[in-house]
C-alpha cells in the first residue's frame, strides 16, 4: 500500500501522534521517509505486490524497512543505539496506529525488531550484502499461527500466510 494512502486513512488522533513523534526529532523525518520509500521500491522490484500480504515477502519488507531507517538516521544521529531507538519508536507507533488485527500487528512488530537487530549485527555489510542476508533470512522464515509462537523465535523472521 502506498505510504501516503495509508496516512490518509489515519484518524486525526493518529496523525497527531505521528506528528508529535516527528516534531520531537525533525531532522529524522527525511531519512525515515527516504528509507520507507526505498524499502517499498525494493520490495516491489523483488516481490511485486506480494509484500502486502502477511507472507515471507512482508516479513522481508518489515525487516528491511527497520534496517534502512536505522542506517539512514545514523547519518544524523551518529549513534547506532539512537538510530535503533528512533526506529523502534517510529515503527512501533506506526504499527499501533494502522490497526491491523493482533496477530498481524505482532508479526510486524517482531519482524521490525529482527531488522533492527540485523542493523546492529550486520551494519558493516554493504547494501547488496544486507539484501542477500535478509533474503536468506526470508527463505528460513517460520510460519506462525499464534502470538505465543513469537516468544521462541527472537532472531527469525516470521509470517502468517503462504
Amino acid at each position: 500500500m502506498n505510504l501516503w494512502r495509508r496516512i490518509s486513512r489515519l484518524s486525526l488522533r493518529q496523525i497527531f501522534k505521528l506528528s508529535v513523534l516527528f516534531a520531537s526529532k525533525p531532522l529524522l523525518i527525511v531519512p525515515t521517509l527516504r528509507a520507507t520509500k526505498q524499502s517499498m521500491k525494493l520490495c516491489y522490484s523483488l516481490f511485486g505486490g506480494e509484500h502486502h500480504i502477511s507472507n515471507r515477502a512482508n516479513a522481508f519488507r518489515h525487516a528491511l524497512w527497520n534496517l534502512l531507517i536505522c542506517r539512514k538516521t545514523m547519518i544524523i544521529t551518529q549513534n547506532d543505539l539512537k538510530s535503533v531507538n528512533w526506529t523502534q519508536k517510529f515503527t512501533d507507533l506506526y504499527e499501533k496506529v494502522t490497526q491491523n488485527d493482533i496477530l498481524d500487528e505482532m508479526m510486524d512488530l517482531h519482524n521490525n525488531e529482527v531488522g533492527r537487530i540485523a542493523f546492529l549485527q550486520k551494519n558493516h555489510l554493504n547494501h547488496d550484502e544486507i539484501i542477500d542476508y535478509l533474503l536468506k533470512m526470508t527463505q528460513n522464515a517460520l510460519k506462525i499461527e499464534e502470538i505465543h509462537d513469537l516468544s521462541k523465535l527472537k532472531n527469525r523472521l516470521v509470517y502468517i500466510k503462504d
